[in-house]
């Protein structure tokens, strides 16, 4: 009975020894990027270059890494992949804004880290410069705009605020648009439309030329 008993002890020991090494050995590697071990966000500017390296700490073993560019794997060569793993963002653009890089474990991909970019620069606007409507007809100008921080928007019209007119003039936002829309144009809606975004950085502008033409009365 002593010897059973011995057994089974021996046997309970060796199991509970399995269970604590398992999850230890899963989630002891710690990632970092740039020295950091939690997610964070980069702020940086256009046309810098930001170089990101991911490591892996407490490991016990050769440790292949991964690198994501939002959804995208990052194609790496074989010497940038063992226990540490640097990219380059280079020339950052506008569109480089908001874009999540994630660097993780090749065998147990929840572990993980990633960096957000938030790219500072000052307003993009692009839009239809010239627009020509017959009288009563509806038009819509709209002002296609990028930035960050978000711009403050307003409309002027022959170098003054527009004076928005009840039931004639309507103003809609978006984080991408800013729009203008004239209900029935008159001829006294003839001129030139500034769109004008400003932020902290610097304030830009952008024309758009609205031509009424009489209707022809038979």
């Amino acid at each position: 009975m002593a010897w059973k008993t011995s057994s089974l002890m021996q046997m309970c020991r060796f199991l509970l020894l399995v269970i604590l090494f398992l999850p230890h050995e899963i989630t002891s590697s710690v990632l970092t990027v740039n020295g950091k071990t939690e997610d964070y966000t980069l702020d940086t500017e256009l046309g810098l270059e930001e170089p990101l390296k991911c490591a892996v700490r407490n490991h016990t073993r050769e440790e292949e890494l991964l690198w994501y560019r939002g959804e995208e794997r990052v194609d790496l060569k074989s010497g940038n992949k063992i226990n540490s793993s640097s990219v380059c963002v280079s020339s950052i653009s506008e569109n480089d804004d908001g874009i999540t890089f994630t660097c993780k474990l090749q065998r147990n991909q929840s572990v993980s880290i990633s960096v957000v970019l938030n790219v500072t620069f000052s307003p993009l606007l692009s839009g239809n410069d010239l627009q020509t409507a017959a009288e009563d007809s509806d038009v819509k100008l709209v002002c296609n705009v990028k930035s960050n921080p978000q711009a403050q928007m307003m409309w002027y019209k022959d170098g003054s605020i527009l004076n928005l007119e009840k039931n004639h003039h309507q103003i809609q936002q978006t984080s991408e648009y800013f729009q203008l829309s004239i209900t029935k144009v008159k001829k006294s809606d003839n001129g030139t439309y500034s769109c004008i975004a400003n932020t902290f950085m610097e304030t830009k502008t952008k024309d758009f030329h609205l031509i009424v033409k009489a209707l022809h009365k038979e």
